[in-house]
């Protein structure tokens, strides 16, 4: 449903999908075309109608006493004035993100093969990033994990699989710039008896995020988050589950080209006391599922990524050495998926140029992973019959307060 947006009526376009809110060409208010075909960075900075750059995130403030002084203390400010070109570069790639999906939200409905549909959303984040190599790019696989699926599949050639109206799909891709890594996932399904399960997920990742702040240990980040998620219940086709936080899934800290860099933020409790500290970025991202409520490694395998410490290993298959090479200088230590290296490009257009296509790399592939060098990432899956679902944002912890940098109008 929803119409074209008419003639300066301002957006109009409604989600044929649940589980995002407002219009899915809202970027048309920056001077961005309806099929988005303006690279953002063209339309915010010097000489353009927002002079003042790219729109910043929601803020929030640093919860507890202790964290009270940063809202107005002139040192904290004064912090920030030396970051601002790492924060502009964050808004822009989340600028970038928040168009791509708003765009995809307008049209991703049953009947459409995921191959495509990742594709689609593929190509226009590296038409709005500009892509450039290690630069400007995506910044790991769509994820578009269906019903039991919580993580970590993207379809591999070949892959037929096609969304179905009793469907329930999480988006989970990401734009990065310098290696600034924006990481937010929704879910959409079509059937409103699915709507308790999103919203507990949506709820929780926000009762997560609230609880997000400098100097806050993990563990009561993750106490918080369960006791949200499971105050929810979902009925599907007459029987009703309760809502379970996945409790071996989390959310994460980034780092510069290192999406796991090393924190992890649990969503049910009973984790370590680690504190978050000033600075970093933290992906904040909920589970919840009628299922077992546990995840296990399952199904054929899209998702891989080079060990960020990947020891030096002497590789004695030519076909090795030869495929390393290429992924450490198309993707370096960003993730990456087996239909990115069977592109023309290789997977960057930019870096390749088009003659870049590997061909029976998959012995080679298995071999750099068998060393060390480059580790898989299968789908992670509940039991068969459940439903999961997630949602998730990218926050920093600005020094006087905290951004949520992917927030949209969408979630």
């Amino acid at each position: 449903s929803g119409g074209g947006g008419g003639g300066g009526s301002g957006p109009s376009v409604v989600s044929p999908s649940l589980g995002v809110k407002g219009f899915c060409d809202s970027y048309t208010r920056y001077g961005q075309t309806l099929e988005p075909s303006i690279p953002v960075a063209q339309l915010f900075g010097a000489g353009t109608k927002f002079p003042e750059g790219f729109p910043k995130g929601e803020e929030q403030p640093h919860p507890g006493e202790q964290n009270a002084f940063r809202t107005t203390s002139e040192e904290k400010r004064a912090l920030e004035r030396m970051n601002e070109d790492l924060y502009s570069t964050l808004r822009q790639a989340s600028e970038v993100h928040r168009q791509v999906r708003r765009w995809a939200q307008g049209w991703i409905k049953p009947g459409i093969k995921l191959i495509d549909m990742c594709e689609r959303i593929e190509n226009k984040n590296r038409e709005l990033v500009h892509e450039n190599g290690l630069q400007a790019g995506i910044g790991f696989p769509t994820g578009c994990s269906i019903n039991h699926v919580a993580a970590h599949y993207t379809p591999n050639s070949g892959d037929e699989t096609t969304l179905k109206e009793g469907d329930v799909m999480s988006i989970d891709f990401g734009t990065q710039i310098e290696g600034r890594i924006i990481d937010t996932a929704w879910t959409l399904c079509f059937q409103e008896q699915f709507m308790p399960l999103l919203e507990a997920t949506r709820e929780a990742t926000d009762t997560g995020i609230r609880a997000c702040g400098i100097d806050r240990p993990l563990n009561e980040v993750g106490e918080e988050i369960q006791e949200t998620m499971e105050s929810f219940e979902v009925t599907i086709d007459g029987t009703t589950y309760p809502v379970k936080s996945v409790r071996n899934l989390t959310g994460h800290s980034i780092g510069p080209y290192q999406i796991h860099a090393g924190k992890s933020v649990p969503i049910v409790k009973g984790g370590d006391a680690t504190r978050m500290e000033e600075g970093e970025i933290y992906a904040v991202e909920t589970f919840g599922s009628t299922g077992r409520g546990h995840v296990v490694e399952d199904m054929e395998c899209s998702h891989y990524m080079k060990n960020f410490t990947a020891p030096h290993v002497p590789l004695r298959m030519p076909k090795s050495k030869q495929l390393l090479f290429h992924i450490n200088k198309t993707f370096g230590t960003l993730a990456f998926c087996r239909r990115w290296l069977e592109r023309p490009d290789g997977g960057s257009f930019a870096v390749n140029g088009a003659k870049a296509k590997q061909e029976k790399y998959l012995g080679a592939l298995k071999n750099l992973c068998d060393v060390g060098i480059i580790q898989p990432y299968p789908p992670l899956c509940d039991r068969p019959g459940s439903y999961v679902s997630q949602y998730e944002h990218t926050i920093i912890m600005r020094p006087t307060c905290k951004e949520v940098l992917s927030r949209g109008d969408d979630y």
